[in-house]
Formats: C-alpha cells, structure tokens, sequence
C-alpha cells in the first residue's frame, strides 16, 4: 500500500477496499430524497436529507437545506449540507441543537465496542462557517446511556475546514449489533450544561458536547455546512471512501423512505392493481431493497389513479397493508368499482409522490 499525505491530517491511499470501510451513509450529502435542494424547517427530530436528521430540544429552531449558499464545495465533492438558525434562541441548561446520524448495530458489530478487544476508530469531516471557536459533538450507544463528547476549533470563518478526531473503543456499556441503533454520531449548535461532559473521554451519561461549546443559536445570520463525513477504524483519518451511486442509494432505501416512486412529466404507471370488494384498490409493490423493518406508514402527493376500461379512477385513502421487508402492499378506495380480482393500472398523475415510512433508524 503507497501513503501520500493530502490533506494534513488525511492519507491518500491507493489501495482498493473491498469492505465498508465508511460507516457514515451519505457522508458526501449526495442523495436527498426527502426535499431535493429545498430548504426545511422541521417541526420535530425529523430527516432533512438521507440518513441525516435533526436533533433539538425546541421545534422549528433550524432551517436545512442541501447546498444552502451556494459556497463552492471542497475539492472532490459537489455537495454538503448546510444548517442556519431559523430563530434565536438563549440556550437554557436543558437545551441542544445538533445534526445526527445513526448507525446500525449491524453495521459497526466488528468494532467490538463494549469489550476488551474495542477498536479506536477515527471520524472525519469538512466544515465550514461564519462563526470561529470551539465547536463538538458526541458518539452515543443506542441505549443513550454511554457517550463520548469530541471537540474540533473552527479557527477561520468562511473556509473549509478539514477535521479529524481519533476515538478509542469503548469498552463498556451495551452497544447493539443487530438492525437497531449501534452508535448514533451527534454534530453540535449549542447545547446547554445538561448535556455537556468533558472533552475525549467516555462517560456513562448522556453528553451531545463538551462543555464550553460554541452555540450558533445566537443569530439567524449564522450557518454551518458539512460534507465529506466519515467514520473508519484506526488511529488515522483516510481518503473519504466514494462508492457508486447506485450504491449509496441503496443503503439509503433501506432505511427512510423505505421506497419512494417519483413522477415527473405526465402521468407514470407506478404499478399493477387489482380490484377487491367493488371499489377497494389493492396495489403491491416490490421494495427496491430489503428494509430494516417493514413499513409502518404511507406519504402521497398528488393524485393517485387506477386506469381501468380506458377511464381513469381516483384512488382515494391510499394506506400501507401487509408489508414486510421485502414487499409493500398499497390499499385504498377507487372512485368507480369493477368486477373483484380485476387488474388495472396504478398511476401517478405528474409531480406526485409516494413512500413508505416507519423503517428510519
């Protein structure tokens, strides 16, 4: 393996990997299903872009939005995310705003964290504000009851900064290795002294940053933005780890949207129906990878039909039934019936939207 250092504090390495070796998804902001390059105000913990989601201890205090700014992005990526307060805030004791990503247990399960044999792994990432000083965040177990607050200093306003930051295994506390939470990765924008704990050492509470952290909330003319997000095992930060596109949006269906189907231009068939009871609509779709769990819920928008006899019907009501991780069942009731076992179209009409919720992490 040949090592060149670029840039400090990162190895170029020519090596080819063949394993995971970035357990962030989406680390370069690339997929954004949820809002495209749309800004976002959450009105609660909620995704703003894929496997990334807010965390705050007040609603409607943040503002996301892919490329917000329109600043150009450091040198091998063409995107991040960027974040700005949509409102003041003077931050009491119980407060925290901050960016998250939750990794699952199966997919940091070799770390071996929670044992003798942890491994260290190091996290790294560009960033880039307005506002100088001392910044943080956290690693947490999925139980919240172990924590690991890190601290970077943003020396520079307006500039891309790379930053890297060694963390030992854990060697206590619980951390799942199945499809639930195994480390939830916290970036912070103020946080009061509740959830504050000192810098580079792993604690049995609940920290989101080390104490003295700069806080953002202060103004709406402050921002941050983010890309080049990784989490690798060893002591030293390396090239950030591309894969396909069609790859990362793979991993990416398998949490939230659990599958999503789009339609732009006219009218786009989406599937195949069949008509039950007179008016009841039976849609089945195949998930386009295996979610964590099967889905929960359903989100539309626009109109959906069943084409049937050359007339077009409104599928009203549209609800999730009979899902599981590999199939999702669409019910609901047609404006006009046909003869039960039936089969017909299912459409969207254009600019609409439909996927399946509840397999977000």
């Amino acid at each position: 393996m040949s090592l060149t250092q670029v840039p400090s504090g990162m190895l170029q390495t020519t090596a080819q990997y063949y394993g995971f070796k970035n357990r962030i998804i989406n680390g370069a902001m690339v997929i954004s299903q949820y809002n495209g390059t749309s800004s976002v105000t959450p009105s609660g913990d909620t995704y703003f872009i894929d496997r990334f989601r807010s965390g705050a201890s007040q609603t409607s205090k943040l503002t996301w939005q892919q490329n917000a700014g329109s600043v150009t992005p450091p040198a091998g990526f063409t995107n991040y995310i960027g974040v700005k307060p949509n409102a003041t805030v003077s931050l009491g004791s119980s407060d925290y705003f901050q960016m998250l990503q939750r990794i699952e247990g199966f997919n940091i399960a070799d770390l071996g964290w929670g044992t003798a044999n942890a491994k260290t792994v190091t996290l790294s990432f560009w960033v880039y504000s307005n506002v100088t000083g001392l910044f943080g965040g956290s690693l947490e177990n999925g139980s919240e009851t172990r924590s690991y607050p890190y601290s970077y200093t943003i020396s520079a306003a307006n500039t891309w900064q790379y930053v890297t930051i060694t963390i030992p295994g854990d060697t206590s506390g619980t951390w799942a290795t199945d499809n639930t939470k195994g480390i939830s990765i916290n970036w912070n924008f103020g946080c009061g002294s509740t959830y504050t704990g000192t810098a580079g050492a792993w604690a049995s509470a609940q920290y989101f940053a080390p104490t003295g952290v700069t806080s953002i909330m202060g103004s709406t003319s402050n921002y941050m933005y983010f890309t080049g997000i990784q989490l690798e095992v060893g002591t030293q930060a390396t090239s950030f780890d591309y894969r396909p596109y069609t790859t990362e949006l793979q991993l990416c269906q398998r949490y939230l949207p659990c599958w999503r189907v789009d339609s732009s231009g006219g009218n786009q068939t989406f599937g195949t129906a069949t008509f039950q009871n007179g008016t009841t609509i039976n849609v089945p779709l195949a998930n386009p990878v295996q979610t964590r769990v099967p889905a929960t819920g359903i989100v539309t928008s626009g109109t959906l039909l069943v084409f049937a006899v050359n007339s077009a019907y409104t599928i009203s009501s549209p609800a999730f039934n009979l899902a599981s991780t590999l199939t999702t069942n669409i019910s609901g009731t047609s404006s006009s019936g046909n003869s039960n076992g039936s089969g017909v179209f299912a459409i969207q009409s254009a600019g609409s939207y439909i996927y399946g919720t509840g397999c977000e992490l």
